[in-house]
């Protein structure tokens, strides 16, 4: 299931870049925006989204006291920037904080983190040791600004991780190299990121010649709100 997302935005345009932005994350979907917090209050409740992505300013009140109503995990996208504002942001619930302008990748990297920290914490029947909560703390930010590694496409890495999405068994680099068209040894770095960053899950298979084989699934995400 994908993470339903609410955009609150007042720039119409704005809102719709950022839902752009959104959609092109693999595991996410874009379930409503609104452009006051009124409306936001009604989209919350008619639409239950796992995450809500929460302006500064918006008409008649900000975005801040919104955020101390509602109850969805929330990233604040805005141009305000003073440490008062971020600290009572962070107070108030705020799971992180992007200022604006930003790109596609910064808000890709955001949105992937929470998807680890969010799959890190998912059983509601279990209880976390402070090991598993130290590390969904850590997956929540650890790779905030870092961007794409260098030497890496952006525009690659997202083909690679839509693939590995899509297939529900194991697969190997080898695999995904023919379905994109790409070197193996290309697939086998991307995919090796992904594993690295927990968006995927690495087994070893073992073939007739002894020598094992990598094999790559897609972590799974959390299950969506109902």
């Amino acid at each position: 299931m994908r993470i339903r997302v609410l955009i609150v935005e007042d720039d119409i345009r704005v809102a719709r870049v950022n839902a752009d932005y959104v959609e092109r994350v693999p595991g996410f979907a874009v379930v409503g925006t609104a452009h006051t917090a009124a409306e936001a209050r009604v989209r919350v409740q008619e639409l239950a989204p796992d995450l809500v992505l929460l302006d500064h300013y918006l008409p008649g009140e900000s975005g801040l006291r919104l955020l101390r109503e509602i109850s969805a995990d929330t990233i604040m996208l805005t141009a305000v920037s003073d440490t008062s504002t971020v600290r009572a942001a962070f107070a108030a619930g705020a799971l992180n904080y992007l200022v604006k302008p930003f790109t596609a990748e910064d808000l890709a990297e955001r949105l992937a983190a929470y998807a680890r920290y969010r799959a890190q914490l998912s059983s509601p029947d279990h209880t976390a040791n402070q090991e598993e909560i130290d590390r969904a703390v850590r997956l929540l930010h650890d790779k905030d600004g870092k961007g794409t590694p260098k030497g890496r496409s952006a525009v690659t890495a997202r083909l690679v991780a839509e693939a590995l999405r899509q297939h529900r068994e194991p697969v190997s680099a080898s695999e995904i190299a023919q379905a994109l068209g790409i070197a193996r040894a290309t697939a086998q770095r991307y995919l090796t990121t992904l594993a690295e960053d927990g968006r995927a899950i690495m087994n070893l298979r073992y073939g007739a010649t002894g020598r094992p084989e990598h094999q790559y699934q897609w972590a799974q995400l959390p299950a969506q709100q109902s």
